[in-house]
């Protein structure tokens, strides 16, 4: 397995479930050794014979097709590559500075849509396997106080959706995941929202999907009935909501 954004939360509590199951050998990609570091001292004792670190930044979009060309040599063939990374960033308003609204898109949606293309070819020339993207409720209707972050998260589901439609007469399937609030370090400090779950229940949600070979999870499994009324709420509504 190959994690790209190897330090989130849950990332790190899938690869622990996952290690509970069979799996064998993993790779944590991202920016910062010193905190890949950190999470493969979590992850010794689960079962895992190998956690191999590389640098990989999800940012430098240029760099992607190299970069898993050289973490496929060096460490595939993979069953799974799990697209992990993201940044929430600060509550939006009016001022936020447009070069933060684009460094957020950049990490959230270009990277996101790189890597995601380079890890299927990457499968597809080992003979196949799944990519697992994260996406979020967020993508579903961005509020204001995500504005950035979900309609990033809103291209990158709809780039995902129409992926797994591209491959899904070759060996490579491509599985959604679509959180809700979770309790993580990326959402220290903020309100939980309704169906808040823990990156560990995430985790098992996704474990049961790629046992599936299923195109989308929801987690929890209620958030695909919550979904449909979110789309339709009314604007004045939505805008109550989306303020809080």
């Amino acid at each position: 397995m190959l994690v790209l954004g190897g330090t989130s939360d849950i990332a790190e509590a899938t690869v622990r479930q996952l290690g509970g199951q069979g799996l064998r050998t993993v790779v944590l990609a991202g920016r910062s050794i010193d905190r890949l570091t950190i999470t493969q001292a979590k992850l010794r004792h689960t079962g895992l014979e190998e956690i191999a670190l590389v640098e990989f930044d999800a940012a430098a979009t240029d760099t992607h097709d190299d970069a898993l060309r050289r973490i496929a040599d060096a460490h595939g063939p993979f069953d799974v590559v799990l697209v992990a990374f993201g940044d929430l960033g600060d509550p939006f308003s009016i001022d936020l500075a447009s070069n933060v609204a684009a460094d957020l898109v950049t990490t959230n949606f270009n990277g996101a849509v790189s890597s995601s293309l380079a890890a299927v070819r990457m499968l597809s020339n080992s003979g196949g396997g799944t990519l697992a993207v994260i996406s979020s409720i967020a993508a579903v209707r961005p509020r204001v106080g995500n504005l950035v972050y979900g309609s990033a998260k809103a291209g990158l589901d709809a780039f995902a959706t129409a992926l797994a439609d591209a491959t899904n007469r070759t060996p490579v399937n491509v599985m959604i995941v679509r959180p809700g609030f979770v309790h993580s370090a990326m959402t220290e400090g903020l309100e939980p929202a309704p169906f808040a779950a823990t990156p560990e229940e995430v985790a098992a949600d996704i474990a049961k999907g790629l046992a599936k070979g299923a195109s989308v999870v929801w987690s929890p499994g209620i958030l695909r009935f919550v979904a449909p009324v979110l789309r339709l709420l009314p604007s004045k509504v939505w805008r109550r909501i989306s303020e809080r």
